[in-house]
């Protein structure tokens, strides 16, 4: 088992994501003394009688004025088990960008309804980026439950709609928990609940510290974006060389060969140097400079990998999780950031639209708009090293970037990772429908 667990939240506004966060940062004792004080202060100000528990989380005057997130708030809290990083993300629609922020290296998301209102749009909608970004499992806690005087019934039907709707989008159903929760009474939260004795599962904190971690593999295949390209030219280092950058996946070895790509220049890892000191080999996530036995033409933005060498093309289908208030149509001009480097790209096509609420999907669309799934087709200036999203999370993802203010215009994920289930129709722009393809249609981060 790991002993660190990412995870995220997302849900609809006022679902209590906030409330739920403070209160597994209060009854875990990972708040400090002052923060704790100040909190207490802030709430007996507004004439509370207990701690606004959110307020651990929302941060910004604006969202405290409005008591709504409305950026991605990161907590770290641990406990004898585990380690936790989260990521509290909005609920409001127009915030949508920043759940694929917070979700994109999630490796659980938690997923928030209200008791009261059951799901709605927008948990369908959140639930589908969390599947589009390869999230692998799902907590439903069902939030409030005081409120419907703590009902069986009502959490039953919530849960039962809901572990539709995942598996319905991939998920398998061993990897969606359902726990009834209220975060402001700490019902089940991190202590177990008197007020519902029919509820036999895990408590929230009792499932985050015993849920299997998946990890990154490090039997995948090498992949390393070179960031910066080190050569000191001074006396005591003449004649250095080293490529320094992140391992996105995968691992390597003094003596492996290795693939520059787009070049498909090749060499052999000579030897992997850190502050810390030289190592023998070097795994995901550990920030390294490889120096390889030839002098070759490398620079930033290229890709040194190893092992099942990725698709070098100008031309990829993708999936886009459309992220600006204007539309994107076909023909956009924009610019393609995968990894560390660059591009000029044009989206030629636009395949489908993917309808999250009814899990269908729409053919050829005029456009998408925000908030907006579909798959594209991207054709880029230059030739680019892309692996499938299914395939590899870190090197299968990538921005559109506005060439004009460098904003950020969508998510993008190489091929089609959020398959419409069998069974579901597809509409069409005229309104009828027809068989679709399950494997027509399908998400990067902090």
């Amino acid at each position: 088992m790991s002993d660190l667990l990412r995870l995220a939240t997302a849900g609809s506004v006022d679902d209590g994501k906030s409330t739920l966060v403070g209160r597994l940062l209060y009854d875990t004792k990972s708040v400090l003394a002052d923060t704790l004080d100040a909190v207490h202060r802030a709430s007996a100000d507004r004439g509370l009688a207990t701690p606004d528990l959110s307020l651990l989380v929302d941060g910004l005057r604006s969202e405290r004025e409005q008591g709504i997130t409305i950026d991605v708030a990161y907590r770290y809290f641990a406990t004898p088990n585990r380690s936790f990083v989260l990521a509290d993300t909005p609920g409001h629609v127009q915030y949508t960008r920043n759940t694929v922020t917070g979700a994109s290296t999630a490796q659980l998301g938690v997923l928030l309804v209200d008791a009261r209102k059951g799901v709605v749009e927008q948990t369908r909608r959140h639930a589908a980026v969390l599947a589009l970004l390869g999230v692998p499992r799902l907590v439903l806690a069902v939030n409030k439950i005081d409120l419907v005087d703590y009902d069986e019934v009502t959490f039953s039907r919530i849960a039962k709609e809901f572990t539709a709707h995942a598996t319905a989008l991939g998920f398998a159903e061993d990897a969606v928990t359902e726990i009834p929760v209220s975060a402001l009474a700490g019902d089940n939260v991190v202590e177990r609940s008197a007020n519902t004795p029919w509820y036999t599962g895990p408590t929230l904190l009792e499932h985050l510290e015993t849920v299997p971690v998946d990890v990154d593999p490090h039997d995948a295949p090498f992949r390393f974006p070179v960031q910066y390209v080190i050569r000191p030219r001074t006396a005591e280092f003449p004649d250095y060389r080293g490529y320094a950058g992140q391992v996105a996946a995968g691992t390597v070895r003094v003596g492996d060969e290795i693939t520059v790509l787009p070049t498909g220049l090749l060499s052999t890892v000579v030897g992997i140097d850190t502050a810390d000191g030289p190592l023998d080999e070097a795994a995901a996530g550990q920030s390294v400079t490889l120096l390889l036995e030839h002098d070759l033409d490398i620079s930033r933005g290229d890709l040194i990998s190893g092992g099942e060498a990725p698709t070098v093309t100008d031309e990829f289908e993708a999936t886009v999780c459309w992220l600006a208030e204007k539309a994107l149509r076909p023909g956009a001009r924009v610019l393609v950031k995968h990894g560390t480097r660059t591009v000029q790209a044009i989206v030629t096509e636009l395949r489908t639209r993917f309808d999250e609420q009814k899990l269908g999907s729409s053919e050829n669309p005029d456009s998408l708009k925000l908030n907006e799934i579909g798959q594209v087709v991207v054709r880029t200036a230059e030739p680019v090293p892309v692996d499938d999203y299914t395939h590899n999370r870190r090197t299968g993802a990538f921005l559109v970037i506005d060439a004009s203010d460098g904003s950020t215009l969508a998510a993008g994920l190489v091929g089609a990772p959020l398959p419409v289930p069998d069974g579901v129709d597809s509409c069409t722009e005229g309104g009828s429908t027809a068989p679709t393809d399950s494997h027509a249609l399908v998400s990067p981060g902090p």
